[in-house]
Parts: C-alpha cells; structure tokens; sequence
C-alpha cells in the first residue's frame, strides 16, 4: 500500500480564550479523549527506539502546542505487518464523525512520525528543534524518515526559522547519515547525555548567514565537521 503523508490535524479541543466557549463540533470531552489516542499511538511508535522514556507530559508539550510541526506517515491500508498503530480513528457518533471526517479514517496506520518545535532560542532569533523521530521496524528502508525530516524542515523555514538543531545518539549510524545527507553538522559532543550514560552529538542546520558562519566556526573549534553532504 502506499504511504500518505500529513500534518497532524488534532481535534480542537481549547475553549474560546475572550469567551470561555468552545466553538468546535463535538463533545469536548470526546474530543479529549480523541487527543490522548492520538498521543498514545505516537508515543508507542517513538518508544520502540528511545534510549530513554518520556512522559505524557512531554508529547502533550510538543504535539498540543506546535501540531503544525508534528508530520505522520500513514499506511492507508492493512499491510499485514503488525507493526503500525491506529491515529485518529474515526469516533462512533455521527457529530464526532463530521468533526474528524476531513482528516481521518479507521484504516490509517501511524509508520512514521517526527515531532518537532519552532521558538526563540537565547541569541538566535528562531530555532527549530527536530524533538522526536520514528518510523516502525517493518517500514524502513523506504525513505519515510527522509521525508518526514523533510517535510518538518520546509515548514519550520517557512515559519522563519535560523536554525534547526537536534541531538542523536554518537552510536546511532543510521540517523547521523539521514541528517548529515539533509546538511546538517556536528557542531558538538555532549557527554552522558542519556539516562543510559551515552553520548550525544548535537546537530544543527543552519538557514540563515548568520547561523551558518557561527556553526562554522563551531565545528572547527569542536573538530567534529562539517562532514558529507553529497551522498
């Protein structure tokens, strides 16, 4: 089957701020439990690969406050796999259902996702932050990741963004090779950075002249980059 691409559309579910209404189709509180299924099916995915764990609290932080940069990849059928979850399957009640209609449907099969942020960062005046990437074991090798990372890096530009950073395991061959390919550099190594006492490197994508010259300058004081980015 192939794989649909998308932004996460989450049900809206914050209540008017100058009113106190709620404006949105639906009963707010099936609307709620739409958003934590939707939570707990990205967090299943991403922790099949987490050095460590992360909270409830930490999706809702990323995913409830910046959905536009949170892209899913999407089996739009049963591939047999056993390996993607469900995301906004579609509610039982009919209001539900033309609340959800545009954007969801019960066959959709979470396979990849990546959660990002975009905000103002010390000196810089935006940064965007790749927080989270995972593609299901049985879908990779299909450059799913590549597009996702894609995909979030375009709309975080669009929105402005400096720079993009993000950290990965030293050890981790596979993502350093993904982002390295994208143009990203090692600008430094952090040590014991993960509750399993490993290293990591923090990579970073300059956009603006100003972010590419510092992190030039950074990565030779770090002797760390730039690498490769033409394979």
């Amino acid at each position: 089957m192939p794989i649909i691409y998308r932004k996460y559309e989450p049900p809206h579910i914050d209540p008017d701020v100058t009113t106190g209404k709620d404006h949105a189709p639906g009963p707010p509180d099936a609307r709620a439990d739409i958003a934590e299924r939707d939570l707990t099916a990205i967090r299943r995915l991403i922790s099949q690969d987490l050095s460590e764990p992360y909270g409830i609290y930490v999706y809702r932080y990323f995913i409830y406050q910046w959905p536009h940069l949170c892209f899913l990849a999407l089996d739009d059928g049963d591939s047999g796999t056993g390996s993607s979850y469900s995301v906004n399957e579609q509610a039982t009640t009919s209001i539900e259902d033309k609340a959800h209609a545009d954007t969801q449907t019960q066959k959709d099969n979470l396979v990849g996702v990546v959660v990002c942020k975009l905000a103002s960062h010390r000196g810089v005046k935006q940064r965007g932050y790749i927080a989270m990437l995972a593609v299901a074991t049985a879908y990779r090798g299909r450059g799913i990741a590549t597009k996702l990372v894609r995909m979030a890096i375009d709309r975080m530009i669009e929105d402005g963004a400096d720079e993009i950073v993000l950290e990965t395991e030293v050890d981790n061959e596979s993502a350093i090779r993904l982002y390295e390919k994208m143009g990203f550099i090692r600008s430094k190594r952090m040590h014991r950075y993960y509750m399993n006492a490993s290293d990591a490197f923090r990579l970073v994508l300059p956009v603006k002249v100003e972010s590419t010259i510092r992190y030039c300058v950074l990565a030779d004081e770090f002797d760390v980059g730039p690498r490769s980015v033409a394979d």
